[in-house]
């Protein structure tokens, strides 16, 4: 039995592969990129905590050298970028983001995506997580997520955890400045509803009530449904 028909089997949903048909309106595979460098920098030098996640938005090391800039050029159209990490255990679908930009990652381990459509979070900022669907990414497969896709940290498909190299547009995922606060404030006053959903700096955030950590900074209880732990 294959490793996604296993998945499919414990947890009693599908589980699709991301090179397939169905991935087209979250994403699409990059092929014929050679991150060999950068892979090599996550195997040797970052770790997997022995419990939850950590996610380093910004390191110098891979965000050094040829591989980098190609991306930059090619792929973000010269804008600047950001080179970082997700490394972790989460078995867990229980909350979402969404950037303006697309996600690039990079995958140094096997592991699932829950993806939803940011089309389908209600008026009144609401999102059923029976909407959203998990895909099957395979250690050194490159993905282009859309800036319309919900996701959030990836979902281990073993005991010794996940490791992913995230690219995204230079800023995402820092803090906020007053600043941004008090705009966030006024629009959100003034009607703008996905005011509400800003959390950190391109980071705009949908959590279920029960995930304290996500609720605990402040993001929006808006996940309806089961709190739900992906069998692996």
């Amino acid at each position: 039995m294959s490793k996604l028909s296993e998945l499919e089997k414990k947890n009693g949903i599908p589980v699709f592969d991301v090179h397939c048909d169905h991935f087209a309106s979250y994403g699409r595979v990059l092929k014929g990129w050679n991150f060999s460098g950068m892979i090599e920098y996550m195997e040797m030098e970052t770790s997997i905590p022995e419990s939850g996640n950590i996610y380093v938005p910004s390191v110098k090391e891979l965000e050094e050298g040829k591989e980098a800039a190609a991306v930059c050029s090619a792929i973000y159209g010269g804008m600047p970028i950001e080179i970082g990490y997700c490394n972790g255990r989460n078995t867990t679908i229980n909350g979402f983001e969404y950037h303006k930009g697309s996600e690039i990652n990079i995958a140094v381990t096997d592991f699932l995506l829950a993806l939803g459509h940011r089309w389908d979070i209600s008026g009144e900022l609401t999102y059923d997580i029976d909407k959203a669907e998990i895909f099957y990414v395979e250690k050194g497969t490159v993905i282009e997520m859309f800036q319309t896709t919900l996701h959030l940290s990836p979902i281990r498909t073993c005991d010794e955890g996940f490791k992913n190299i995230v690219i995204l547009p230079q800023g995402t995922n820092t803090p906020l400045s007053e600043e941004d606060k008090e705009s966030r404030k006024i629009a959100a006053v003034s009607g703008d509803n996905e005011a509400n959903l800003l959390l950190m700096k391109n980071k705009w955030v949908i959590s279920h009530p029960e995930r304290e950590p996500l609720i605990k900074q402040g993001a929006h209880p808006g996940v309806l449904g089961p709190n739900r732990e992906i069998k692996y």
